[in-house]
């Protein structure tokens, strides 16, 4: 599936999420069309330099954001950034904070996850005369990918809390308070709609794969410790967390360019 040579591989490469649909910081940046035996990927991918090394960006729900999280054609996105080389991937999700210390505007480096999705294609086994593959998914991020996203935020000054688990829904809709009392119980501490099947296509193509949680809002039900939740969840307010929680991410990949480098 490599068909690049390797010292012209990308880095790593950046799925983007909601209010995440291109990094303006890329320079000399080439668009790039790949057909995959899956059909079209979400958009063209984009390489160019962020600090003098090589990177691909894929906005996840295409650049114009016309994509439902359950119409993703994650395997298309993840086959396409392998056959370009690509061996570390950053996915960035837009997600509801649950847990009480992540609010609206921060960002967290999840460990696990739950996976409440139906019906979405989950594996490159599941097509005709393909070899079944029963990968290990218990630790569902690279401990060792995580731990340099870690490093490089702290080195941007960016403060990123890192650990956490992410439950995934269905969409587009958001959750109801009781699905998100249910998640609580669970031990979901956020909720977002993309989170799979991404990581577990990454791991059958063994990609290295870590996720950047933003935070866009309370989840349904919940807010800060003593005050009552909000009565409905503002999309006004979701876009403008959104805008502050991404501007946090390129200085992160910057560092994280320097480090994974190394």
């Amino acid at each position: 599936m490599n068909t690049v040579d390797d010292s012209m591989a990308p880095l790593f490469a950046v799925i983007g999420g909601t209010g995440l649909y291109g990094l303006q910081e890329l320079a000399n940046d080439y668009r790039i069309e790949v057909a995959t035996p899956f059909g079209e990927p979400s958009c063209a991918i984009v390489v160019g330099r962020l600090a003098g090394k090589r990177l691909a960006f894929l906005a996840r729900h295409g650049e114009s954001h016309s994509i439902l999280p359950h119409r993703v054609n994650y395997r298309a996105n993840l086959w396409a950034l392998h056959s370009l080389g690509v061996r570390r991937v950053i996915g960035v999700n837009a997600v509801g904070g649950i847990r009480g210390d992540m609010p609206p505007r921060t960002l967290v480096l999840p460990h696990q996850l739950i996976d409440y999705t139906h019906g979405r294609t989950s594996s490159f086994s599941d097509v005709d005369g393909a070899a079944v593959r029963h990968v290990d998914f218990s630790a569902p991020y690279t401990e060792a990918w995580r731990a340099q996203v870690a490093a490089a935020a702290n080195s941007a000054g960016t403060e990123l809390i890192g650990e956490g688990t992410y439950g995934v829904t269905q969409g587009p809709r958001l959750e109801t308070v009781a699905e998100i009392e249910r998640m609580r119980r669970d031990g979901c501490d956020l909720v977002g709609m993309t989170g799979m099947p991404e990581a577990v296509l990454a791991r059958e193509l063994d990609l290295e794969y870590a996720s950047i949680c933003l935070v866009a809002n309370w989840a349904a039900g919940c807010g800060p410790e003593g005050e009552p939740p909000a009565a409905e969840i503002s999309i006004a307010e979701i876009y403008a967390h959104l805008e502050h929680a991404t501007a946090q991410v390129p200085p992160i990949l910057q560092a994280l360019g320097a480090l994974a480098g190394e």
